[in-house]
């Protein structure tokens, strides 16, 4: 299977992931760890539900795979995400050490991997994930758009 092969195939999970966030009145962002092919971890946004506003889709699924690999770094792993991440979400990837970051919809209000900033080319910090967007961006959009249009 080729790279963008593969990063199809992770997208789609994270985009179920996205759906189960909807499901549960969360805005709908998912996202799945990924490591040596396997998915080890999956995240869907949870703020409004567990009262906690570091429950981004992100953070979840970075939790649980520190918890299933028995380390809070993860070099050889690689994060899909249905949206672009925000500041934490990206300073989390960061402390992680996670090697890529593949998202779908980016966002052009707190995109943190070069809509708004970018976290990920700032020289002076000491991990530079590499990143790719863009991987599912219709469907992830539309997902969150149906999502907002239905709450107007």
């Amino acid at each position: 299977m080729s790279v963008a092969e593969a990063d199809q195939r992770f997208m789609q999970e994270a985009l179920a992931e996205a759906r189960r966030a909807a499901a549960c009145g969360e805005v709908p962002v998912g996202a799945v760890v990924v490591r040596d092919g396997v998915v080890v971890a999956r995240g869907a946004n949870a703020p409004v539900g567990r009262c906690d506003p570091t429950a981004h889709a992100e953070i979840m699924a970075l939790r649980e795979a520190a918890q299933v690999l028995g380390n809070y770094r993860l070099p050889e792993c690689t994060l899909y995400v249905t949206l672009e991440p925000c500041l934490m979400c990206a300073g989390a990837i960061q402390h992680a050490r996670l090697g890529r970051v593949v998202f779908g919809a980016s966002d052009p209000k707190t995109g943190a991997c070069g809509s708004v900033v970018d976290m990920f080319a700032e020289a002076r910090l000491n991990h530079h994930a590499t990143v790719y967007g863009g991987v599912c961006a219709e469907e992830s959009a539309a997902l969150l758009r149906a999502f907002f249009a239905e709450r107007r």
